[in-house]
C-alpha cells in the first residue's frame, strides 16, 4: 500500500505541475533537484517514506512549478555566466514569492525545503553558498520566517554587504518590481553591482569622471523606468503582504498522502474574485511579530502513544452522551439523508423525457412532450467549520463536551457527504513567549500590539477523511495545551480558510467561553485591545455574504459580539444547542 501511495504522490505532482502552469507539455525526470530548474521539466526525487519529509520534498517541486509558471527565460536580458549564479537564485526567490502568495499552502513547503538545505551546510561554507543566502535574504523581506540556522547566514550577509539604509532602499525596489520580470531583473543586476558581487560593465567602458558616480545613484535611476507600473505593482504586493500573517498553510493543509497540492488549485479558483485587501488586520490592530506563530496539525502536538491514549479517553467521554447527543445526531442524519433521496420536477419543457407521461401524446396528439429534471441537492455543496476556543478557561467539562460534540457531529456530517473543518485556537505560552521576549530585548516600545505566539490548530481539514482524522480529536484533551485566547486573529484565520473553499455555502460556528484574553498583550496596550479587534473582525465577516457566522457561548454572553449567537449556562447543553442549530440551518 505504501508503494502505491508513493507512486500516487509522484504522479499527482506531475499532474499538479501541468495544471498550475497550464502547460500540458511539462515533463518529469526521476532525479534529485539540484537547484537548477529547467524549462518544461520538473525534477522529482523518489517520494519520502516518512511524513516528516513530505513538506520539504514537495517544496522542491513547488519551486520548479512556480519557476515554469512565473519565469520567462526568453525575457532574461543578461546571460553573463559570472552573473547567472546570483541572478538565478534571485529569479528562484521571485517565483517562490509569487507562487506562495497565490497557492498559500506551498509557502510552508518552500520554507521546509530551503531550511533543509541550510541544515546541511556550515557557516564556514558562506562564500560558496552565497547565491542561496541571497535567495533566502530576499524571501525574508516578504515574510518568509528564518530558522536559527538560516538566520546565521542571512545576518552575516547583511553585516558584510548591506547597510540599513541600502537594505531599506533595495527592499522597496524589489517589492515594487516583484510582479514585473524585466524591472525585477534590472533591480537585481543593480543590486548585485551595488554590493560588489559583479562588476559594472558600464563603469568599465565609461570615463574616469563617470566612474566617480556613487553606485547608489545607478540603483535610483531605475525609478524612472518603473514609474508607469509602480501603482499597479504596489497594490499587488500589498495583496501579497495581506496574506503574510497566514503562515501559510497553507493552505490548504494535507494530512494524508492522498491530498496533494491539487487541492490548492480548486481553492485559488474559488477565491480569484475575492478582494484580498478587505482581509487585513484592521486599522488599529498591530502584530509585534508573527515570527513565532504557528499553524499546526493536531497530531504534530502529540506522539503516537499519547494520541492513542487521548483517543480512548475521548471515546469514554462519548459513551454517556450517546443517548442524548447521539439521538439528536441521528435525527440530523435522517433529515439530511431524506433530502438526499432522489426527487424530480415534472411537466417541464426541457430535461429528460418523462416516459411515464408519453401516453398523453398517444391519446391526444396535440399534447406537448413532457420532460423532467432531478432536483439539485444544494445542501451537499456546503462547508461547516467549527472553531473551538482552546483557552485555559475551557479546561474541564467545557473542553470535554466541545470535543465530544465535534466528534459526533463531524462523523454525522461526514456520513451525509458534507465537508467539515474542526479548528482550535490558543497560544504557545502563558503571558507571552518568544514574541514578548523579543519585544523586551528590543527596548519594550509602547503600544507594541499583540505580544504572544499564536497556535492555530487543525484537528480536521475539510478534505480529510474522517476515519483518518478522528484520532486527532482526542488531542484537544491534552494536558497543557489550553492557554490564552486571541479570538480576532483566530476568527479571521478560519474565515480566510473558508472563503477559499469551492463550496457554495459556508457556515462558520464559533464555540467559546469568554472574551479574548492575553495578559502580555493587554498589559502592554489597552484593556480593550483584543476585544475591539474581535468586534472589528466579526463586523467584517457578518457583512460578507459569502459566509454564515454563528457563535455559541458557554457560560458567557456572546450575543454582545455576534448577531447570530446563543449563550448556554452549562457545558452539557452544547450538544443539544449545536445540533438544533444545524438542523434549522438545513431544514
Amino acid at each position: 500500500m505504501k508503494v502505491d501511495k508513493r507512486k500516487f504522490l509522484y504522479a499527482s505532482s506531475i499532474s499538479t505541475a501541468k495544471a498550475i502552469t497550464q502547460n500540458k507539455n511539462i515533463k518529469s525526470k526521476n532525479q534529485s533537484f539540484n537547484r537548477t530548474p529547467e524549462d518544461q521539466f520538473i525534477l522529482i526525487d523518489n517520494p519520502p517514506r516518512g511524513h516528516n519529509q513530505l513538506s520539504s520534498w514537495r517544496g522542491s517541486i513547488d519551486l520548479q512549478i512556480f519557476w515554469n509558471k512565473y519565469h520567462d527565460h526568453s525575457k532574461v536580458l543578461n546571460t553573463d555566466h559570472a552573473i547567472s549564479k546570483y541572478l538565478n537564485e534571485l529569479f528562484y526567490a521571485r517565483a517562490e514569492i509569487l507562487g506562495s502568495s497565490e497557492y498559500l499552502g506551498s509557502k510552508s513547503n518552500i520554507i521546509s525545503a530551503t531550511e533543509k538545505y541550510f541544515e546541511s551546510i556550515h557557516i564556514n561554507d558562506f562564500e560558496a553558498e552565497l547565491p542561496i543566502v541571497i535567495n533566502r535574504w530576499l524571501k525574508s523581506i516578504f515574510d518568509f520566517p528564518l530558522s536559527k540556522k538560516s538566520s546565521l547566514f542571512v545576518n552575516k550577509f547583511k553585516k558584510d554587504f548591506l547597510s540599513k539604509k541600502i537594505e531599506k532602499d533595495i527592499s522597496k525596489k524589489f517589492i515594487s518590481s516583484i510582479s514585473n520580470q524585466e524591472s525585477f531583473e534590472a533591480n537585481a543586476i543593480s543590486f548585485l553591482e551595488l554590493i560588489g558581487l559583479i562588476k559594472d560593465k558600464k563603469q568599465k567602458n565609461d570615463s574616469h569622471e563617470d566612474s566617480d558616480t556613487p553606485q547608489q545613484e545607478k540603483f535610483d535611476q531605475i525609478d524612472e523606468e518603473e514609474s508607469d507600473d509602480k501603482a499597479e505593482t504596489t497594490e499587488q504586493m500589498q495583496d501579497i503582504k495581506d496574506f503574510t500573517f497566514e503562515f501559510e498553510e497553507h493552505e490548504e493543509e494535507t494530512h494524508t498522502i492522498e491530498q496533494s497540492i491539487q487541492e490548492e488549485i480548486d481553492l485559488v479558483e474559488a477565491s480569484n474574485s475575492l478582494n484580498i485587501k478587505s482581509l487585513d488586520l484592521g486599522q488599529e490592530y498591530e502584530i509585534y511579530t508573527n515570527e513565532f506563530d504557528e499553524i499546526i496539525k493536531a497530531q504534530e502536538l502529540s506522539n503516537q502513544e499519547e494520541t492513542i491514549r487521548l483517543r480512548i479517553q475521548l471515546d469514554n467521554l462519548i459513551k454517556p452522551h450517546i443517548t442524548t447527543i447521539g439521538k439528536l445526531a441521528n435525527r440530523l442524519q435522517r433529515l439530511l439523508q431524506a433530502k438526499m433521496n432522489t426527487s424530480w420536477n415534472y411537466d417541464l419543457e426541457e430535461g429528460i423525457l418523462d416516459s411515464a407521461r408519453l401516453h398523453r401524446v398517444i391519446t391526444n396528439p396535440a399534447s406537448h412532450l413532457s420532460f423532467k429534471q432531478e432536483t439539485d441537492h444544494n445542501f451537499k455543496d456546503t462547508l461547516i467549520t467549527l472553531l473551538i476556543d482552546n483557552s485555559g478557561s475551557m479546561r474541564g467539562r467545557s473542553i470535554n463536551i466541545a470535543a465530544v460534540c465535534a466528534d459526533i457531529i463531524g462523523a454525522t456530517l461526514e456520513r451525509c457527504q458534507i465537508k467539515t473543518e474542526i479548528l482550535g485556537f490558543t497560544t504557545k505560552n502563558w503571558k507571552g513567549g518568544d514574541s514578548k521576549q523579543k519585544w523586551s530585548l528590543n527596548g519594550s516600545r509602547a503600544n507594541p500590539g499583540r505580544l504572544n505566539d499564536l497556535r492555530h490548530i487543525i484537528y480536521k481539514s475539510a478534505d480529510e477523511n474522517w476515519r483518518r482524522s478522528r484520532k486527532s480529536l482526542g488531542i484537544m484533551l491534552k494536558e497543557g495545551l489550553l492557554k490564552e485566547n486571541i479570538d480576532g486573529e483566530a476568527l479571521l484565520w478560519s474565515f480566510k480558510r473558508s472563503i477559499q473553499r469551492p463550496e457554495k455555502r459556508k457556515i462558520l460556528i464559533v464555540i467559546s467561553d469568554g472574551a479574548p484574553v492575553d495578559d502580555s498583550t493587554l498589559s502592554a496596550n489597552n484593556d480593550l485591545y483584543l476585544d475591539n479587534h474581535l468586534r472589528e473582525v466579526i463586523e467584517l465577516i457578518e457583512n460578507n455574504e459569502s459566509i454564515e457566522l454563528s457563535a455559541i457561548g458557554i457560560g458567557h454572553d456572546v450575543t454582545k459580539y455576534y448577531k447570530n449567537a446563543i449563550s448556554i449556562i452549562r457545558a452539557e447543553e452544547l450538544g443539544e444547542i449545536l445540533l438544533d442549530k444545524l438542523t434549522k440551518l438545513f431544514n
